[in-house]
């Protein structure tokens, strides 16, 4: 087991010993590191076949990495012409004529952004500046403020169609299309919003009436008829999905059946193949027809690009980890290992060295590629469902994500909460007025485990 032991000591020290000089706490140096670790740990010293096991790994990874492109660029043409403006002004007149009402419609926009841009930064920085005064003056103080924004936006980086853990999660275990894991995640998240918005409107809305200069202006249907045009996009999009998943019907593949079958056996071009790749590249192209997004295409490529640059950085450099410990034998081995190991012990043991990760370094992209690159593969060598396994992977590592002490999403809402209401936020009391969402997200992962 010592070619295993080394490549894993040296992800864990450089990942979550950030005194090591230059390098310390750098995820993309440690798994390119690691990498070659592995590979050298395995007998393998030839330099070309470092890069073939590379190119073996990102191309393992190719759709998410064009997943996480496509979907970022797409986000920002949705953002250019107004589509979440007009879903939070339509939720707002539907449901936000009371204080908790006003709550919720909140918490399904930021959830709604969320599953549509796939970041819960993202949803923040999106919806977050249009709703801070909102909440200010129905009595929240900052800090529940700043909780509000981070539970919302949170629940609906999880929720399908465009979801960062569960497609890297379903890439990690190899399920390609990510269909079956997605579609649980629709119900997963789901649940979790109801339980969440119930905890924020009974623990955080004091207030019994709305403010007279809060209540919506006009009603839902006046706002469609105004804003309809900027909604084209995104009932694209979920028309695409649910015509697939519900009525079996995928027009991508009727119109691009021959695009798909030329690219789905060439390496990492094959990640063109997969077909919520292509729907975010159709309801792209779709977005040209608004003058805003043609005008400004340069800004929302740029911008696109931008916000997910440390996403794809991290899945590239993962590439080289996953493909040495292909090449190198490691997870042969860790499978093997793991047959003789009691299902409880992994399950409990994996999914706290998860949350850990998560919580050292904020992000639930590092807790996945360190741990459950190792853990899924070994329950699935178990007799466990892979599907299962992937839904709890990816709350498990989001449950640490959020957790004290780092959890970069908080500390950049409560940046934006301050800025607005020019007011001190406490980063630490926001994070525990979170512990529930968080909580939730470890027991549903956990449910999920014993599920497989």
């Amino acid at each position: 087991m010592i070619i295993v032991a080394v490549p894993l000591a040296v992800l864990f020290g450089i990942v979550l010993i950030k005194k090591i000089p230059v390098i310390g706490g750098n995820i993309q140096i440690a798994l390119l590191i690691t990498g070659l670790a592995a590979l050298l740990m395995g007998g393998i010293y030839n330099p070309a076949a470092w890069l073939m096991a590379w190119l073996d790994g990102v191309d393992r990874l190719a759709w998410i990495i064009f997943m996480a492109l496509f979907g970022s660029i797409y986000a920002q043409t949705q953002v250019e012409i107004g589509a979440m403006d007009t879903v939070l002004k339509f939720l707002r007149a539907m449901f936000g004529r009371s204080p908790k009402g006003l709550v919720i419609s909140i918490m399904m926009a930021l959830t709604i952004a969320g599953s549509l841009l796939g970041d819960a930064v993202a949803a923040v920085a999106v919806i977050g500046i249009l709703i801070i005064n909102s909440l200010h003056e129905i009595g929240l103080t900052p800090v529940q403020i700043a909780a509000t924004l981070v539970i919302g936006s949170s629940w609906g980086s999880l929720m399908p169609p465009v979801t960062q853990a569960l497609f890297l999660s379903s890439a990690l275990l190899g399920i390609e299309p990510p269909d079956p894991v997605t579609n649980l995640g629709y119900i997963a998240a789901a649940v979790g919003l109801v339980i969440s918005t119930v905890f924020v409107c009974k623990s955080f809305v004091k207030m019994d009436k709305l403010p007279d200069d809060l209540l919506p202006e006009e009603k839902a249907g006046q706002i469609l008829k105004k804003g309809w045009k900027s909604l084209i996009p995104l009932l694209t999009l979920a028309g695409l999905i649910i015509l697939r998943l519900g009525f079996a019907i995928d027009p991508i593949t009727l119109v691009l059946g021959s695009f798909i079958d030329a690219v789905k056996s060439v390496t990492i071009l094959k990640g063109f193949s997969n077909l919520i790749v292509l729907s975010m590249i159709v309801v792209t192209l779709i977005s040209l027809v608004y003058a805003s997004v043609r005008q400004n295409i340069g800004k929302v490529i740029k911008e696109g690009v931008i916000s997910c640059r440390s996403c794809v950085g991290i899945q590239l450099c993962c590439g080289l980890m996953l493909g040495g410990f292909y090449a190198g034998g490691q997870l042969k081995m860790i499978e093997s290992f793991a047959l003789g190991m009691d299902s409880n012990l992994l399950i409990i043991g994996g999914s706290i060295a998860m949350m850990l990760v998560g919580m050292l370094t904020g992000s639930q992209a590092t807790a996945q590629t360190s741990v459950l690159t190792f853990m899924g593969p070994a329950l699935v060598a178990k007799g466990m469902n892979p599907v299962y396994v992937a839904l709890g992977g990816a709350y498990m590592a989001n449950a640490g994500q959020l957790a004290p002490p780092v959890a970069l999403i908080t500390f950049v809402t409560c940046g934006l909460v301050s800025a607005t209401l020019n007011k001190d936020v406490d980063v630490m009391k926001t994070m525990n007025a979170c512990c529930v969402m968080t909580l939730t997200f470890a027991v549903i992962g956990l449910i999920a485990f014993y599920l497989a």
